[in-house]
């Protein structure tokens, strides 16, 4: 890419093909790939100051510093470098979705959050998810797509009060430790149960996703309601989806019914991009004991099997628990423990292999309207 709108002077030591090589020793710590085309966004060299812009396609405030300080040191080693000074920032671009659907406009990137069955800690995990992302940079949304059992408000500690409106047709997302939510338990009271069929939950479903107005979203988690019948094979064939995450505990019935889980995205041509393994070794909160009560090595087996990546593990602790009961969710609870991190390196991982994808580019092409006279 050009210098910063500064032309090569005669003075300047340094090459930009040296500089460009010693960043293509650096990679990049989630997909393992050099820094150099596009990554290199752009050079500034004067003299023996160089001034280096590296991008990303995915939000990793986490890992930041740490690739500049390894950007710095090799482009320090380059000969007449004096002065080395690197930044980073990222670029969440929209990816594709399902063939027959459009992706929505004010949301870049939507990912499905499902398990085979209940009792996983599918939602714990999407809500840490969420905030997960919105740590490591990216603007999020999380829609409640459990409409039998919501508990994101509960999770977020948002429950009470209804969505406001300012339209009088679109539903302001509720907004909790900086996310944007949307949930049926927004709208109705946690002791009224729904008893509705299939078809109204789908209906219910749309209305949340496409009537609530987020507002510039890098990623909208969806929490997928547990199970792999009608109405998540609706929705899914429904919902614009760039891609799915499957979460399992090494539990072999579980991982019985997440292999469904993984093979129903595969049906509607949503792709997955990894397994979460939660409740993989559980710490006695008295003395630090692990023990694997689920068993152990479910999530790397399956991952394996159908060719997809195990994002990370997850233990299971009393505090996650806590945490979510009482509407402080670990990675806003307790920012810095070990967890939050584990939720932090998932997070990036996931968003590193959706940058991966085929980006959505209808967005960029102008619309054509023929006339006749």
């Amino acid at each position: 890419m050009a210098l910063f709108g500064f032309g090569k002077k005669d003075e300047d030591k340094v090459s930009e093909e040296a500089v460009r090589a010693a960043l293509a020793q650096v990679k990049d710590p989630e997909l393992g790939e050099a820094f150099e085309g596009k990554r290199v966004h752009a050079v500034e060299i004067r003299g023996g100051a160089v001034s280096v812009h590296l991008r990303l396609g995915y939000p990793a405030a986490g890992v930041r510093e740490a690739i500049r300080q390894q950007a710095e040191a090799a482009l320090r080693a380059v000969e007449g470098v004096q002065v080395a000074q690197v930044t980073l920032d990222w670029v969440i671009e929209p990816h594709a979705v399902q063939k027959t659907l459009k992706r929505m406009p004010q949301v870049r990137n939507i990912i499905a959050v499902a398990s085979g069955k209940g009792g996983v800690g599918k939602s714990t995990t999407a809500v840490n998810l969420a905030l997960a992302l919105q740590a490591e940079g990216a603007k999020v949304g999380i829609l409640d797509a459990d409409i039998y059992g919501p508990s994101v408000p509960r999770m977020l500690g948002a429950e009470g009060g209804q969505p406001t409106s300012t339209d009088g047709r679109s539903l302001e997302p509720r907004m909790a430790h900086g996310l944007q939510s949307m949930s049926i338990g927004f709208l109705v009271g946690e002791d009224n149960p729904m008893i509705w069929r299939g078809p109204m939950v789908t209906s219910a479903l749309q209305q949340l996703l496409n009537d609530t107005n987020w507002h510039d979203l890098d990623y909208l988690i969806i929490d997928m309601p547990p199970g792999t019948g009608d109405i998540q094979l609706t929705l899914a064939q429904k919902v614009p989806v760039a891609g799915a995450v499957i979460v399992t505990t090494p539990q072999d019935i579980a991982l019985l019914d997440a292999k469904k889980g993984l093979k129903m995205f595969e049906r509607v041509d949503v792709p997955v991009l990894g397994i979460i393994e939660n409740m993989s070794l559980h710490v006695c909160s008295n003395c630090g004991h692990v023990e694997p009560i689920f068993g152990e090595g479910g999530g790397a087996r399956m991952a394996e099997e159908y060719g997809v990546e195990l994002l990370g593990q997850l233990p299971l602790t009393m505090t996650i628990r806590e945490q979510a009961d009482s509407g402080n969710p670990t990675v806003a609870a307790d920012a810095n423990s070990p967890t939050a991190m584990i939720y932090r390196d998932i997070a990036r991982k996931l968003a590193a292999k959706l940058a991966r994808r085929a980006k959505d580019y209808s967005t960029r092409f102008p619309t054509i309207v023929v006339k006749h006279d």
